[in-house]
């Protein structure tokens, strides 16, 4: 199957799919979302496959949602939804319904962080079953389509973040709960994969029913109906009459700036980092 915004391959009962749009930082266009769920189809009927890997080229996991590259917005203007339910029903397949199907993909999965992870960035690593990333790998949330952060790193953690909205480091992201292992950046893709290649020698029916009941304490809790309760508030944000986030420019990229400025010193009560360090 020929792919243009990942890349598929098999290694040693691992598949591993890469997010391919450095030149964008693999931001994720409509066309990489229905490429990813193509290569976990094809990890899906491949017996060999025990593990999925999920990883972005150039050194960044992902910078988010395709806000409008010029490819993005001709493959999504050529799917034809009409506005109205056709336009509803397709944005919630692309930012809902495939990544609650990719967390509950029958095999082990594993994200691979490196980079910038920011919104559908976290979101694609948040419907994985475990994340390992490297030193340098920034991750900031925030209200999301796939809302699953107070479930990510607890309510009050969620709260505090969301609010401010700052990226965190992947130590934090750890301490917090969300990376279930930080590495140095050259030991990040060996370690990942020999954890994906232990995992690749267990019993398929052993991994799967741990999975499965797992997956199914979460939904006890009423993990999958609360995302897709707050789809809906998202929904009602977006477009909500004279809302800031309404503004056309401004929607999802108001708090992301305040996390850049942030990280510049350009908040109130923080400092510059060059002058923080004299």
């Amino acid at each position: 199957m020929a792919f243009h915004d990942i890349l598929y391959d098999v290694r040693d009962g691992i598949g591993v799919i890469t997010l391919n749009r450095p030149a964008y930082r693999n931001a994720q266009s409509y066309r990489m979302l229905d490429e990813i769920d193509q290569a976990f189809d094809l990890a899906r009927a491949d017996e060999a496959v025990r593990v999925v890997l999920v990883r972005g080229a150039g050194g960044v996991f992902s910078t988010g949602h395709d806000l409008g590259t010029p490819e993005g917005m001709e493959y999504r203007k050529a799917l034809g939804a009409k506005p109205g339910i056709q336009t509803y029903d397709q944005f919630k397949k692309y930012n809902l319904d495939l990544l609650i199907r990719w967390r509950n993909f029958p095999k082990p999965t594993v994200a691979m962080v490196e980079g910038y992870c920011i919104y559908a960035g976290w979101m694609l690593a948040a419907c994985m079953d475990v994340v390992f990333a490297s030193e340098d790998a920034e991750f900031l949330g925030g209200f999301v389509e796939y809302n699953s952060i107070p479930w990510d790193i607890g309510v009050r953690r969620a709260k505090e973040l969301c609010f401010e909205s700052r990226f965190i480091s992947a130590a934090e992201a750890a301490q917090y709960g969300f990376v279930n292992r930080v590495l140095p950046k050259a030991d990040l893709e060996r370690e990942t994969f020999a954890w994906a290649g232990r995992v690749a020698e267990n019993s398929p029916e052993a991994l799967r029913m741990a999975k499965i009941q797992m997956n199914k304490a979460q939904d006890a809790q009423g993990f999958t109906q609360a995302l897709e309760d707050s789809l809906g508030d998202y929904c009602a944000m977006m477009w909500m009459p004279g809302g800031e986030m309404r503004v056309e420019g401004v929607r999802r990229l108001l708090t992301v700036d305040l996390a850049v400025r942030g990280r510049k010193g350009e908040r109130f009560g923080l400092e510059a980092p060059a002058k923080a360090a004299e």
